[in-house]
């Protein structure tokens, strides 16, 4: 009896402990939005050229089995285009559908397949509208899914692993790409077609995905997710805001235009510090006659924009012109108050 006992009590303990490990991985949804992940081209060598959004969700997931290794996964379709035609509506729509996700227990943290060329907009979104401490991770990638060394399975299986990280709780909305995991407050496209194009120069990523595991060596202060005061639960519309790039001889007539199709705010992508010309400032001086927002912003990268009385406008603090265009859209959602829309530029 003892001989045939310990190998039988030794199985069923392997098939317990599988069981328990199994129902110990976290659940991650993935919502698929398109891009560059999810391209196709004709040719296995074809970087440019290529059709983003090809690919469905199912076959994202299909190409990377490991996944199921460190997590229970599953996918949604949300849309499939290139990140370029991301409207304002379909992110408002995204924020919501993430945080419906996020409010059920059976859902420990969400994964985005988005584009690269707007991505770092839809995570700042969601970043400031997310109502939850769960991880929500952006994955993207540079090369098409058909192309030699795809870098998007692995970067959707690093952003799976990050999402499903228990120290991943309550560092707001992140961004994974070429093993680097960055905030959605500091990380910007910043060369147009390398891998290693997406980083936050001064600031530095929030941590790095290195042999199996997630290494994290920084926290932001800016306010976010279940800090922040914006809700969009039951927005249908936002607020239009418009980027104006500041340059040589930039005539006032194009705030003008801004100003004749109703634009609620205008976002300046100035020059050095946000410094602007002799015609760029009564462009915005009469746009805020309009009672159209003006907030200046710099179009180098990097750096703080300080205020100067002697010029019109707010100042977007440390906010590239996408990610202040962004954040003037929820303001506006709440206030129309130049003092307390200034106050949220300092504070997230």
């Amino acid at each position: 009896m003892e001989r045939w006992l310990k190998p039988f009590l030794f199985f069923i303990f392997c098939v317990v402990f599988t069981a328990n490990a199994a129902e110990r991985l976290p659940n991650i949804v993935i919502l698929a939005t398109g891009g560059t992940i999810a391209g196709s081209a004709a040719a296995n060598t074809q970087t440019t050229g290529y059709k983003a959004g090809a690919l469905g969700v199912d076959t994202l997931i299909k190409a990377v089995p490991e996944l199921t290794a460190i997590a229970n996964v599953k996918g949604e379709q949300f849309a499939n285009i290139a990140s370029e035609n991301m409207t304002g509506d379909l992110v408002l729509r995204l924020s919501q559908r993430v945080n419906a996700l996020l409010a059920q227990n059976d859902v420990d943290g969400v994964v985005i397949t988005h584009g690269t060329d707007t991505v770092e907009e839809s995570a700042y979104f969601l970043h400031l509208t997310v109502k939850s401490d769960k991880p929500v991770v952006f994955a993207a990638a540079m090369r098409p899914a058909t192309a030699i060394s795809a870098d998007g399975p692995m970067n959707l299986l690093t952003a799976v692993r990050a999402a499903g990280d228990s120290q991943s709780r309550g560092r707001g909305v992140m961004v994974v790409l070429n093993d680097r995991i960055g905030s959605a407050r500091y990380i910007t496209k910043t060369n147009a077609s390398t891998l290693d194009t997406f980083r936050a120069t001064e600031e530095g990523y929030l941590g790095v995905a290195i042999g199996n595991r997630i290494y994290y060596q920084n926290r932001i202060d800016k306010l976010h997710t279940t800090h922040s005061v914006f809700d969009v639960s039951g927005l249908k519309t936002l607020p239009k805001v418009d980027i104006i790039y500041g340059y040589q001889d930039d005539p006032e007539y194009l705030y003008d235009a801004a100003i004749s199709h109703g634009v609620k705010g205008i976002v300046y992508a100035g020059m050095g510090a946000g410094s602007v010309s002799v015609r760029g400032e009564a462009g915005m001086r009469n746009a805020e006659k309009q009672g159209v927002i003006v907030v200046r912003s710099s179009r180098t990268g990097n750096g703080i924009v300080p205020p100067d009385d002697a010029l019109p406008g707010l100042t977007a603090d440390s906010l590239n012109p996408a990610h202040a265009r962004i954040l003037l859209m929820l303001a506006l959602t709440r206030t129309t108050a130049p003092a307390e829309i200034q106050q949220y530029f300092h504070r997230y």
